[in-house]
């Protein structure tokens, strides 16, 4: 690579790289993203994409990796954290956790759920390098809810699994309607924060300290120009 290239490289600039591809490929696909986009979109030269990361299907690759990186250091956290919590407020912890990810990761969510539904390589990758270690961590804690009474003990893991994934994210996944249809926007903290105790509620029971719900003024929906 010329010498220039290679100077004009800043610390940053491999993770605005990263975060250019997350959006770039959760809004077009992995078919339709192209690596001159994500340059433009990270402000940088299409050299320097491809010296740090390589190929496009590397690129992907490097992104996935990342954004679950942060989803297992968060995992990891809350059961490392767990001597001395309540069970039922250890597991509160957890959905927490995973639903801030989630608002936090939108991008990234979108991304999974568009690889999880083809029969393809990329979430054969997916699959088997990440999300099943992640499941085969999260159902013990599943179970043993189940064993402590907690949980229903008629449901199978791998459905408690799913239908998290559903609550969690589809009020992020489907932030525009949601704005449209209520005057919500589900990236505010209030609003994240609600929805945390909204899925806690609907897996737990709700909690003592819940705060009233989230309402607003001004959240019926707003008209708009239709040009």
């Amino acid at each position: 690579m010329p010498r220039a290239a290679r100077a004009s490289s800043t610390s940053d600039t491999p993770e605005r790289i990263l975060e250019a591809a997350l959006e770039t490929f959760s809004q077009q696909g992995f078919d339709g993203a192209r690596t001159r986009d994500i340059a433009v979109r990270a402000k940088v030269t299409l050299g320097l994409v491809q010296y740090h990361f390589g190929s496009k299907d590397d690129l992907w690759k490097a992104a996935v990796e990342r954004a679950f990186a942060d989803l297992d250091a968060g995992v990891e956290r809350v059961l490392s954290d767990a001597r001395g919590l309540d069970p039922r407020e250890h597991l509160r912890e957890m959905l927490r956790t995973y639903v801030r990810f989630v608002a936090e990761n939108t991008a990234f969510i979108r991304i999974m759920h568009d690889e999880g539904k083809r029969r393809g390589p990329r979430m054969r990758w997916l699959t088997d390098r990440y999300v099943k270690p992640l499941f085969d961590k999260v159902t013990p804690q599943i179970i043993r809810a189940q064993e402590s009474g907690i949980l229903l003990s008629d449901v199978d893991p791998v459905h408690f699994t799913y239908m998290l994934v559903g609550a969690a994210g589809m009020f992020f996944h489907q932030a525009e309607e949601c704005k449209r249809l209520t005057g919500i926007d589900p990236s505010d903290a209030s609003a994240v924060e609600a929805h945390s105790r909204a899925v806690e509620s609907l897996f737990l029971g709700p909690s003592q300290s819940v705060a009233p719900a989230l309402i607003q003024s001004d959240s019926q929906p707003k008209e708009e120009k239709i040009s």
